[in-house]
């Protein structure tokens, strides 16, 4: 996989040459490789949730809320501004830079500083020092914002795939052999520090792009501007994600934050393993599309089809075999986390399609606008949490957040698509047919096996009739010709 040449990487002419054909080559080697990502995963899961407890990952689960709170506001949104915008030059990225290292290097101040106060709310004394360590990993990590960023603009998946694989396999290795000796949470740890080191290290590897002086170039203000805007509304999104942890770890303890938090986790295989792919692939593309509104709107609706497709077959078997999977993966000592894993599992169906409204607020540079939308709308997310756990504690919390997804769903698709031509009717049209299908497959399979806890059988049967019901309603074999030529194009073709 070749580096991005130091001569081409402020030259923004070639980055629109070919563009469907590398868009498209994009999400093959994405896909790819998430899948490679996606077994790696799985395995981290089944071998450390055998090597620890419920009460390690639940400890870790408490300091993570506040560190991934804090990993937000290092990258400041410069990295998507410098993505996002359709020119650059040395100067801007250099000063970009300066201001993420600076910006890393105080949070983690902050977070070192913090660890007796995080020690304190969770009355867990461990928590100062695994707190104190996981500090590290900011000073580390805030050196390769902008390098990612400029691979990403040159739309380098498979450098990106490269270094997150990689890091990932090393990240996991750090973590066995640390739990194998006895470390406990300390190899969870030990593996976040590992994976920040490893992927700084490979990302400049592959962007070998030297940062000159920070100075006062025209341009700056509005990427900050924008990159505020971004910031404002992860922040408040970052809320809504993960206040339910916060509650549930304050009002039931390490135990069912654990086996919540797993659970959570879980579920997120199958969104994320698709999702995040596609997303670094589709807001780049998008970003130079934005004014061609006809490309722009072909390819958003193609892109949420393709997620529909593979998401929601996934995330109902998941419902339907709660029980079977959470002891098939994690074994029985997590059968109590079935119950948040099948409530969550509903907020799931439809969220990888709402996720991608990220992508038309960004894209097209309206960080502003989805900023408004997040604060007007977190209310009703907060309100519905604390009103879940004053009824039902830890399984209200769960119920409010998938009550509280489905509320927004339709508010959300129509507001992200004003001032595009792609119109809310399409897009629920595009995503229509794989949710028909997969709701019809799963209760093909449930009638023909009821009760059955063979999922191998399950979900060859549920596959099978998921496919033919897409082919029904589709009134021809399209969604198979569709891959195909998908495969047939550009899979191959990749070097």
């Amino acid at each position: 996989m070749k580096r991005i040449s130091r001569n081409a990487i402020f030259n923004s002419a070639e980055l629109s040459q070919n563009l469907t054909q590398k868009s498209v080559r994009g999400g093959v080697i994405t896909i790819s490789s998430q899948a490679c990502k996606l077994i790696l995963s799985t395995a981290s899961t089944v071998i450390l949730a055998r090597l620890l407890t419920p009460d390690d990952f639940g400890l870790i689960a408490m300091v993570i809320v506040v560190i991934a709170f804090a990993d937000m506001f290092k990258d400041a949104g410069l990295s998507m501004a410098t993505v996002q915008k359709d020119e650059i030059n040395h100067d801007q990225i250099s000063t970009l830079f300066w201001i993420n290292v600076l910006l890393s290097c105080f949070l983690g101040l902050c977070i070192l500083g913090a660890s007796p106060l995080i020690a304190g709310f969770y009355k867990q004394p461990e928590l100062k020092t695994v707190t104190a360590v996981l500090s590290i990993s900011f000073f580390i990590s805030g050196f390769m914002i902008q390098h990612q960023a400029l691979l990403r603009r040159h739309l380098k998946f498979g450098a990106l795939a490269i270094i997150q694989i990689a890091s990932q396999i090393i990240t996991l290795g750090v973590t066995v052999i640390l739990a194998l000796f006895g470390f406990r949470y300390w190899s969870l740890v030990g593996g976040a520090i590992t994976n920040a080191f490893v992927g700084t290290s490979m990302t400049i590897f592959f962007c070998p792009w030297v940062p000159g002086r920070p100075k006062n170039v025209s341009g700056i203000r509005n990427m900050m501007n924008f990159g505020g805007y971004l910031v404002g509304h992860n922040f408040l999104n970052y809320l809504f994600r993960n206040l339910d942890k916060v509650i549930i770890g304050r009002i039931s303890g390490d135990f069912v934050l654990g086996l919540y938090s797993k659970a959570y986790q879980l579920l997120l295989f199958p969104i994320n393993q698709l999702s995040i792919p596609i997303a670094a692939v589709a807001i780049p593309v998008l970003s130079k599309l934005q004014n061609n509104h006809i490309a722009y709107k072909q390819f958003y609706l193609r892109a949420i089809y393709f997620i529909a497709f593979f998401s929601m077959p996934i995330t109902i078997f998941l419902f339907a075999h709660s029980k079977e999977i959470i002891i098939l993966i994690l074994g029985d000592k997590w059968l109590p986390s079935a119950g948040f894993f099948k409530i969550l599992c509903i907020s799931a169906i439809y969220q990888p399609i709402t996720n991608t409204t990220g992508w038309l607020f960004v894209s097209s540079g309206r960080t502003n606008k989805m900023f408004r939308w997040r604060l007007s709308t977190i209310w009703i997310s907060v309100s519905l949490y604390f009103l879940g756990a004053y009824f039902n504690g830890a399984l209200g919390v769960a119920s409010a957040h998938t009550i509280s997804v489905l509320m927004l769903t339709i508010p959300v698709l129509w507001y992200s698509q004003r001032g595009t031509n792609i119109g809310t009717f399409n897009i629920f049209k595009s995503t229509f047919r794989p949710l028909l299908s997969a709701v019809f497959a799963a209760i093909l399979s449930e009638l023909i096996f009821p009760n059955s806890h063979n999922l191998i059988l399950s979900c060859l049967l549920m596959l099978t009739a998921y496919m033919i019901f897409n082919c029904i309603f589709a009134f021809s074999f399209s969604p198979l010709m569709d891959f195909h030529y998908i495969i047939k194009r550009y899979l191959f073709k990749v070097a």
